[in-house]
């Protein structure tokens, strides 16, 4: 597989901005995001989605636990 182009690129991070600002706005409601996430996995080479997916928990375990809400799962808090 060739690496994407310039433009190929674009097109993959833009859809998966609009994918990503969806979730946002829907309070990560995947169901009403669905149409964008076809064109998020469309757009981009599924690694890159692999990457991209885990990445977004990632990210929002990390604001989560910088806001101080993060609550460790019961099996964890008896280790």
């Amino acid at each position: 597989m060739a690496a994407p182009s310039m433009k190929e690129r674009q097109v993959c991070w833009g859809a998966r901005d609009l994918y990503w600002r969806c979730l946002d706005d829907n309070a990560e409601d995947a169901a009403r995001c669905q149409q964008l996430r076809s064109s998020f996995e469309a757009s981009c080479p599924q690694q890159w989605i692999k990457y991209f997916d885990k990445r977004r928990d990632y990210l929002k375990f990390k604001e989560k636990f910088e806001a101080g809400d993060f609550q460790p799962s019961r099996s964890t808090e008896n280790s």
